[in-house]
Parts: C-alpha cells; structure tokens; sequence
C-alpha cells in the first residue's frame, strides 16, 4: 500500500509555502513575482504532461504514452514567457517530435534558462499500470544545469541533515552505508538503501544485504528513488546504482532545492558514448560530480505524479468528469516546497 506522505520533504520545515518579506510598504519585486508565476507554470506543464499520458495507463503501448506526454508538455511550455533551451531532453534534433536537445521552446520573452525534462519517467510503469510514474521538469538560469550526454551515471544520493561529504562514490558500498549510519547514529542494518532493480545491480544488492541493511528495489524510476531520501515517511535513506545521466540531472535540480547530497560519475559502454559526452565539452570521463556541479543557481523543479506511488497520488478521473492531479514544486532559492492538488474540468 502507500505510504502516508508527509507534506514537508525537510524536517522541522514548514510545509506551506514561504512569504515573501517586505520592507515597510515596498511591494514585492518583479523578479520575485516572475519567479513565483514561473514556478506555478511550471506545475502547469508537469500536470498537462501527466493527465495527456494517464489515458494511456494500462493499455501496454509506452511509445504512446510518451509521445502523449511530449507533445502536451511541449505545448505548455511554449506558453510559458521565457527564453528556454531543453539541455536534458529525449535525443537529438533528429529525433524529433520528441523534446531533443537543443530545442527552442517558451515565448522568446523573459528569462534565458536551461530545461532538463522527462515527459514521462516510468514508460513502462505506465503502459503496465504500475506504481510510481512521474511527469518531471526543471528550469535554471541558462549556463547552470550540466549538459549530460545520454549515457548511464553511477548515482549516490542521501537526503539532507548529515555532514558534508558523508558519502563518496571513491567509497564501497559499504563504507557508505557505514558513513550515513554512524552519522544518523544507528547501526548499518537499520539503513534503507533504494536500487533499481536490474542484472546489472546484482553485486551491489548482494554487497549490501551480506552488510545487513535494508534494499528496496524499485522497477523504474530513479529520479523519484533520489527524492525519496528526502522524505523520512519512504524510509528510504540511501540511493545507489547506475542509470541514465539525464535522470541524475534532474534528481540533483531536486536535491538543490530541499537539500542533500548527491554523486555522479558517466559510465560509458564504447568510445561513441565517449565522443558524444566530448561532443557536449566533458573533458575528464572520470570527473565524480557534486550536488553543486549539476545544478547550480535558482532551480526550479516541478513532477506530478501519472500513476498513484511513494511520492505523489497520480492522475484520477472522478464520475463528472473531472480529473485529479498532485504534483510537487519545489523551488532552491527560498527552499519552498510546494504541494499542488489540481482539479482540472474537462481534461484541462
């Protein structure tokens, strides 16, 4: 079943959104202003996304569903008065009518920023009607999200509230778990370490389980696995394995807004997957990026959920009509942590 969820990802933090301080009468700034309307156009484009691809829950077709999710997102998007550049989207140019690196989308009036997307996070989850599947987006100013080649990362993330540099990915496995529990103050085995749940993970869960602690393997998804360390209700303290390089962008654009630390290194397969990593200025293959070296600056993260999961109830139909959504945004400038439910009229 799922879990209750809290609604702040930050102990001790108030979960509505912050007010805006004033000095005496002055009114708010039109930066603050155009971030907040970005902030809430964002949710919109992450909801729009995630109602288009639930009418394609259960229905076995991925390709579909993520199409579906593409071409709404896409839509939003360029109602959206911004200057945007997808950096992390769904291939290249000629891949189009995917969301490609790349691409142009938002009015050409505001703000230049960097967008790293993915329209539908859980394809499969989706066409299977399984838990977890997410709509996902994140903004920053252009120049501040990194721009990852569409390669596999070796990921290590732990939610906020422990030393800086607790975990390492120089460390095991188990010299981590070790870390984060002597500094949670509980032995190994009262940790909670999320994996997704590939062949390729089997050294890994076998290393942690011969440790002791806890592997809540996931089936897809790793974007929401990240931010699960964020929320003591998942349990969740600890995220490990490989998967794609784009994902781990967007989960550190999250990270960057409530807190936590986060590794990643590129692992790549062949020299073409070395080449396109050069092709997009990564000098040093083996560089281990920080929370900080991934997402820099005022990010702006918005996901709603398409299937009900640990992390936001997804999209539902009610008798007239009207669809429900619930999406969380998230914003690293104020530490605002939004929770958004959307009654939307006639599948808008």
């Amino acid at each position: 079943g799922r879990r209750p969820l809290a609604r702040s990802l930050l102990p001790g933090r108030p979960c509505a959104a912050k007010a805006v301080k004033t000095d005496g009468d002055s009114m708010t700034s039109q930066a603050e202003f155009q971030d907040r309307l970005l902030s809430l156009g964002l949710a919109r484009v992450s909801e729009a996304a995630a109602i288009a691809s639930a009418a394609l829950i259960g229905r076995g077709d991925e390709k579909a569903a993520d199409q579906a999710a593409v071409n709404a997102m896409r839509e939003q998007l360029n109602m959206l008065d911004i200057k945007g550049v997808v950096v992390i989207g769904e291939g290249e140019r000629d891949e189009a009518p995917m969301l490609y690196i790349g691409e142009e989308v938002g009015t050409g009036n505001g703000p230049e920023v960097d967008i790293a997307l993915d329209p539908l996070e859980g394809t499969t989850l989706t066409a299977k009607d399984m838990p977890n599947a997410l709509t996902v987006i994140a903004m920053a100013p252009r120049g501040t999200l990194l721009h990852a080649p569409d390669v596999y990362m070796d990921k290590l993330a732990v939610g906020p509230g422990y030393p800086q540099g607790v975990i390492s990915l120089d460390k095991s496995p188990s010299e981590n778990v070790r870390a984060v529990a002597a500094a949670k103050g509980v032995e190994p085995g009262d940790i909670i370490v999320c994996v997704l749940d590939r062949p390729r993970h089997a050294e890994l869960i076998a290393e942690l389980r011969k440790l002791g602690c806890g592997v809540q393997l996931i089936p897809d998804g790793d974007v929401a696995g990240v931010i699960a360390t964020t929320n003591e209700d998942t349990g969740i303290d600890i995220y490990m394995g490989s998967g794609g390089a784009p994902e781990g962008v967007l989960a550190a654009a999250a990270l960057r807004c409530v807190g936590g630390q986060f590794n990643g290194r590129l692992l790549f397969r062949n020299d073409d997957e070395r080449g396109r990593a050069r092709k997009w200025g990564i000098e040093d293959l083996n560089k281990i990026y920080v929370l900080e070296e991934l997402a820099k600056g005022d990010c702006i993260f918005a996901a709603t959920g398409v299937t009900d999961g640990s992390l936001l109830d997804g999209v539902h139909r009610r008798k007239d009509g009207t669809m429900t959504t619930e999406s969380v945004v998230m914003r690293a400038s104020s530490g605002t942590v939004r929770w958004v439910k959307g009654e939307h009229r006639g599948g808008r």
